[in-house]
C-alpha cells in the first residue's frame, strides 16, 4: 500500500491544468502525470515543443481560452468524460501587466482581471459540478506572492492575485461540505515562464534585470538563483495528493521569502 506521506500517488485521479504548456503548467501537468494522474492541458497558445513530452506521459492538450466560457466547459467536460469524472483542477493561466494604474487601458485591465481571475472563476464553477458527482476533489489556484504583499511596479496584476487569494479563502470555506479542497501557490520569482521572460525581453541588460528580480528575494539572493517551475510544480502535487487531505484555504509562498518584506541588506 502506498503511504500518502512518502509517495503521493494519483493513481485513477483526473486531472486539469490551465496554462499548462509552459512554465509552472507545464511542469506541473507533467509531474501530476508521472504520479499516475490522467492530465488535461488547456492553453490559448500551445507550446509545441511540450508535444512530446505530453505524449510520452499520455497528457492531452486542448486549445482553451479560460476567458470564454464555452471553451471552458469544453475543456472540463472533455476531461470528465474521458476519465470518468474530474478530481483536480489546477487554474494556472495568467498574464501580468507591469504598468501604474493612472497608464492602465479599460481592455488591458479586462485582460489581467479576466484571465487570472474570471478564468479562475469560470474553470472552478464548471470543475466543482464535476467533482460533487465524484464525491470531493482538490483546486489549487496559481496566485502570486503579489497577491500576498501588494506590488508598486504591477498594481493591477497584484489586483488580480490578491482577489485570486480571497477566492481561494471563500471557495475553501463554501465547499468543504462537499469535500472539495481549495488552496492556492503563490511563487515568485520563476524562471522559465512565459511572463518571466516577457518582462526580461524588454529590459535594457537582460542580466542586470535578472540579478535585480533575484536580489529582492532573500533566500533567491542567498542561493542566488530564480526558483524553479518543479519546485512550485512539486508544491501543487503536495496540495492535490492524500497528504494534504485535512489542508484547505491556505496559500503557500513559493518566493524566495520575497512576500515577508524587506530583506537584510
Amino acid at each position: 500500500m502506498t503511504d500518502p506521506m512518502t509517495e503521493p500517488s494519483l493513481q485513477n485521479r483526473v486531472a486539469v491544468v490551465t496554462g499548462g504548456s509552459s512554465g509552472i503548467g507545464r511542469a506541473t501537468a507533467c509531474l501530476l502525470a508521472r504520479h499516475g494522474a490522467r492530465v488535461f492541458v488547456g492553453d490559448y497558445d500551445p507550446d509545441e515543443t511540450a508535444r512530446d513530452e505530453f505524449e510520452r506521459l499520455g497528457v492531452t492538450q486542448v486549445r482553451a481560452d479560460v476567458r470564454v466560457e464555452h471553451d471552458v466547459r469544453a475543456l472540463i467536460d472533455e476531461a470528465a468524460s474521458a476519465g470518468g469524472g474530474l478530481d483536480i483542477l489546477v487554474n494556472n493561466a495568467g498574464v501580468g501587466l507591469v504598468k501604474q494604474i493612472t497608464d492602465v487601458s479599460e481592455d488591458e485591465w479586462d485582460r489581467v482581471l479576466d484571465t487570472n481571475l474570471k478564468g479562475a472563476f469560470l474553470c472552478s464553477k464548471h470543475a466543482i459540478r464535476h467533482m460533487r458527482e465524484r464525491g470531493g476533489g482538490s483546486i489549487v489556484n496559481t496566485a502570486s506572492n503579489a497577491g500576498l504583499l501588494p506590488r508598486a511596479h504591477d498594481p493591477v496584476y497584484s489586483i488580480s492575485k490578491g482577489a485570486l487569494v480571497a477566492m481561494t479563502k471563500s471557495l475553501a470555506l463554501c465547499h468543504a461540505v462537499d469535500r472539495i479542497r481549495v488552496n492556492a501557490v503563490c511563487p515568485g520569482p520563476v524562471e522559465a515562464t512565459r511572463m518571466m521572460e516577457a518582462d526580461l525581453a524588454v529590459a535594457d541588460d537582460r542580466e542586470a534585470a535578472a540579478r535585480s528580480i533575484i536580489e529582492a528575494s532573500p533566500l533567491a539572493r542567498a542561493l542566488g538563483r530564480f526558483i524553479r517551475p518543479d519546485e512550485v510544480a512539486a508544491a501543487v502535487l503536495y496540495l492535490v495528493s492524500d497528504a494534504a487531505a485535512m489542508v484547505t484555504g491556505t496559500c503557500i509562498g513559493i518566493d524566495g521569502g520575497k512576500s515577508l518584506g524587506v530583506p537584510p541588506r
